[in-house]
């Protein structure tokens, strides 16, 4: 491709040797860049404040995460490690994702809104995780839906949500937005909405789409089982994402909302 095309990199890094745009952004421009020097990394640019992005990969290998490291940012672009190779077991993936979710906090949320996709993720800090995911993270999105269905997701967050979720739960570090397009070679974390949250929300996320892997399931029920009950709190987790998808994508998620709504007799 034209290097005119791509955007300027951060202050300290090589000149582009050669550039090709990356498929999978959907809310970033990616490209796969070779510096003058060999090196081959990632540049992200139009997603949304770098820092954030940049925080999130961080925290989650401070917390024993495989990710990409962080090779510079500026106020709109991200350059990071390209990582690549032959696919890692999922089972490494889930003792990897027990390691991130036994990084613990005493509240719910992060110390700074962040980002869910290209869309804002209000983090304020409380102690009760029914109060924290309804209000923080579907309230948000009720507009987004049409009347009824709105009306229907109302009433669950008055009683059923409630009463489901409330449990001793401790405050995880989440990926927050784990689904396999965030998984590169079975192995590495990449585009994190990290926060900390019921460790729940991120298998309600990654299996939102396609089934969980067996093998991952097992590495990490080696190292930190789920709860009982998970089965029946899953399809409430995973109405946050679809709302996210409602407005991003369109009105095409409302009935996967209604379905979960369905399966807890709303």
């Amino acid at each position: 491709m034209n290097l005119g095309d791509m955007p300027d990199l951060p202050d300290g890094l090589p000149e582009a040797r050669s550039a090709r745009p990356m498929a999978g952004g959907d809310v970033a421009a990616v490209w796969d860049v070779t510096l003058m020097d060999g090196r081959r990394v990632v540049v992200k640019t139009g997603g949304g404040d770098p820092d954030l992005e940049a925080e999130g990969l961080q925290a989650l290998a401070a917390a024993g995460a495989p990710t990409p490291a962080v090779l510079a940012q500026s106020d709109r672009t991200l350059v990071l490690e390209y990582v690549d190779g032959p696919a890692a077991g999922w089972e490494e993936l889930g003792r990897a994702l027990a390691s991130v979710h036994r990084a613990s906090s005493d509240r719910f949320g992060w110390h700074r809104d962040n980002l869910i996709g290209s869309l804002p993720q209000a983090n304020d800090a409380t102690t009760n995780w029914p109060e924290f995911y309804l209000e923080y993270r579907l309230r948000p999105w009720l507009a987004c839906l049409p009347g009824v269905l709105r009306g229907r997701l109302e009433r669950a967050m008055a009683r059923a949500l409630p009463a489901l979720l409330e449990r001793d739960v401790v405050p995880s570090l989440v990926h927050g937005d784990l689904w396999s397009g965030n998984v590169v070679a079975g192995r590495w974390l990449i585009d994190p909405a990290v926060h900390y949250a019921d460790r729940e929300l991120d298998f309600a996320m990654l299996d939102l789409f396609g089934s969980i892997p067996a093998s991952m399931q097992a590495g990490y029920d080696a190292i930190w089982p789920l709860d009982p009950g998970w089965q029946e709190r899953r399809p409430a987790l995973q109405i946050y994402h679809l709302l996210v998808h409602v407005r991003l994508f369109g009105s095409s998620y409302c009935g996967a909302v209604s379905a979960r709504l369905d399966a807890l007799g709303v």
